[in-house]
C-alpha cells in the first residue's frame, strides 16, 4: 500500500487541481478544457512546483480516450446516418484529401522530410473527436441537433480515413515492419472481430441488464478489451479500435443504458488527456516553437476551416456551415499521435514537436470558444 501512495497522490492532486481550474474557467465563460490544459502545465516536470508522474497520466489519459470514443461509436448509427446525410461519406474524406495534397508540399518546402510532411499534413487535416464530443455534449453548447450529428459523423469518418491513411504512410515511408497488405489486413481483421463481437456481446448485456454492477463492469470491460486487442493483435491505434468497437456494438434498446453507465468514467479519465497535453509543453522551447505553431494554425484555417465551410455551404448537409467549420478547427489527439510518430522517427525536431503541442492547445481553446460565439450569434440573428 505504501508503494502505491505516490500514484494515488498524483491522481488525487491532478483531479483536484483540474476540477478547480475547470470551475474557474467556466466562471470566466471559457470551456473547462482550458483549466485542464493549464493543470497539465502546472504539474509538468518543466515547471516549478508539484510534478505528477507522466507515465501514470499517460495511462489514465489513454483509458479516458478509449472510453470516450467507445461511447461515441455506440451513439453513432451509421446506417441511419447514411440515409439522412449520405454526402458526409465523401465530404469528410474530400476535406482530408485537400489538406494532404496542399499541406504536404508546403511542409516539404519548409525542409521537412517526406515522412514528416505527410504525417504533419494529415495531422492538420484531422480534428479532435474528444473536443468535438465536448462541443456537442457540453451543457453550455450552442449547437443544434443537426449540427451536432453532422459534426460527430464528420469526425468519425475523419478517424476511419485518417487511420487507414496513416497506416499506409508509415508502411511506405516509416519504420513499420509490416507490409502494406499486412497493414490493410489488420484493419480488415479487426473489423471482422468487432462484427463478431457485435453479434455476441449484446445478448450478454441483456442477460445482466437487471444487475447494475455487472452491467457496468461488462460495459467498461468490453470497450477496454476490444481496444487493446485492436492495438496488440491488429496494429490499430487504441482510440480508433475503441471507436470501431463502439460502432459495431450498437446494442439497440440497451444503447442508452451502456452510454449512461460509461459517461462518469469517460468524463473522469478524459480530463487527463488534456492534462497530459498541457504537461508535455516545455516553457523554455515556446519562443523557438511559436513560428512553427503559427504555420500550423494558418494551414489549419486555410486547409480545413475554409474548405469545410465551403463544402457545407454548397451542399445539402443539414448543419450550420460556420459553426460546423469552426467546430472542426482544431488539432487534437490524432495530430498529437502523428506528431509523436514523426518525432520518434526523427522526421521533425523537438522544437517542431513543441510547436505542434502549442498549436493543439491554441486550436482546442480557440475552436471551443469561437464555436459557442458563432452559435450565440446565430440565435441573435433569428
Amino acid at each position: 500500500m505504501v508503494e502505491t501512495a505516490p500514484l494515488i497522490l498524483d491522481i488525487g492532486v491532478v483531479l483536484l487541481l483540474a476540477a478547480t481550474l475547470g470551475y474557474i474557467a467556466r466562471r470566466l465563460g471559457l470551456p473547462a478544457i482550458v483549466g485542464y490544459l493549464l493543470t497539465g502545465l502546472m504539474v509538468s516536470p518543466f515547471t516549478p512546483g508539484y510534478t505528477a508522474g507522466p507515465e501514470q497520466l499517460s495511462l489514465l489519459a489513454d483509458i479516458g480516450v478509449v472510453l470516450l470514443l467507445f461511447e461515441v461509436g455506440i451513439e453513432i448509427n451509421l446506417p441511419k446516418l447514411g440515409k439522412r446525410q449520405r454526402a458526409l461519406l465523401w465530404e469528410s474524406p474530400l476535406q482530408i484529401a485537400i489538406g494532404m495534397l496542399i499541406g504536404t508540399p508546403v511542409f516539404m518546402l519548409l525542409g521537412i522530410s517526406t515522412l514528416g510532411s505527410l504525417l504533419l499534413a494529415l495531422g492538420v487535416a484531422m480534428s479532435s473527436s474528444v473536443v468535438i464530443v465536448n462541443i456537442t455534449r457540453s451543457r453550455g453548447r450552442t449547437t443544434d441537433p443537426a449540427t451536432e450529428e453532422a459534426l460527430l459523423a464528420w469526425s468519425v469518418i475523419q478517424d476511419i480515413v485518417g487511420v487507414a491513411v496513416a497506416s499506409i504512410i508509415l508502411v511506405l515511408f516509416g519504420n513499420d515492419q509490416r507490409s502494406l497488405p499486412q497493414a490493410l489486413g489488420g484493419l480488415i481483421g479487426f473489423g471482422i472481430t468487432a462484427y463478431v463481437s457485435a453479434r455476441i456481446l449484446p445478448s450478454v448485456l441483456r442477460r445482466v441488464r437487471n444487475s447494475p454492477d455487472l452491467f457496468l463492469i461488462y460495459s467498461v470491460a468490453i470497450g477496454l478489451v476490444l481496444a487493446a486487442v485492436g492495438a496488440t493483435v491488429f496494429g490499430i491505434p487504441m482510440a480508433l479500435a475503441a471507436f470501431v468497437a463502439g460502432l459495431a456494438i450498437h446494442v439497440g434498446e440497451d444503447t442508452d443504458e451502456v452510454r449512461r453507465v460509461l459517461l462518469p468514467f469517460r468524463d473522469l479519465f478524459a480530463v487527463l488527456f488534456f492534462v497530459l497535453i498541457g504537461s508535455l509543453i516545455q516553457p523554455d522551447l515556446i519562443a523557438q516553437a511559436l513560428p512553427f505553431a503559427a504555420v500550423l494554425i494558418v494551414l489549419l484555417i486555410v486547409l480545413k476551416t475554409l474548405p469545410t465551410y465551403l463544402i457545407i455551404k454548397f451542399t445539402d448537409i443539414q448543419s450550420r456551415p460556420m459553426q460546423h467549420a469552426v467546430g472542426l478547427s482544431q488539432l487534437g489527439e490524432f495530430s498529437f499521435v502523428l506528431g509523436s510518430a514523426a518525432l520518434t522517427a526523427g522526421a521533425i525536431s523537438s522544437d517542431q514537436f513543441s510547436g505542434i503541442l502549442i498549436a493543439v492547445v491554441i486550436s482546442i481553446v480557440g475552436s471551443s470558444v469561437i464555436v459557442r460565439l458563432v452559435g450565440q450569434s446565430n440565435k441573435l440573428l433569428r
